[in-house]
């Protein structure tokens, strides 16, 4: 299974809230953190908030937030929400493809439910789960 790429920075910008569910990130803060492109992050953010995954506040001291507690969304509700029911291989496709081994093709069987155990893994797993804590601020260290 892969995820695009879009995903991937969803995923990654919902873990880094979850890890701080208290405030509120800036677009550039969390698109610095993890060497993301802002404006592609922009793109991510807003997609999260069309779908009630974050909060948004524009203006002076705005950002973005979680909609919710993490312990209440699942991998899986972000996945299907960003990814949608996007074609695992070409017979997936509404159109079946221009795939050659149907209607015979014993594969596709099988790839179905890979799919869905991926799906069944993630919809059992929460954000809370995954969240990724703020790195500890390190002290420089003092001379007696």
């Amino acid at each position: 299974m892969r995820l695009t790429l879009f995903t991937d920075f969803a995923l990654r910008a919902l873990m880094r809230l979850a890890g701080e569910p208290d405030r509120s990130f800036a677009t550039s803060e969390i698109a610095a953190e993890f060497d993301i492109s802002r404006n592609h992050l922009a793109k991510v953010v807003r997609d999260l908030a069309d779908a009630g995954f974050i909060a948004t506040q524009r203006g002076a001291g705005g950002g973005f937030s979680l909609a919710r507690p993490a312990e209440t969304i699942t991998l899986g509700q972000v996945v299907r929400a960003l990814e949608g029911d996007s074609a695992l291989v070409e017979c997936f496709r509404d159109d079946g493809g221009d795939c050659l081994l149907l209607p015979r093709c014993r594969l596709k069987a099988k790839l179905a439910a890979a799919r869905e155990a991926f799906m069944r893994e993630l919809d059992g797993t929460t954000l809370a789960e995954c969240a990724y804590l703020p790195r500890p601020v390190r002290h420089p260290a003092r001379s007696s």
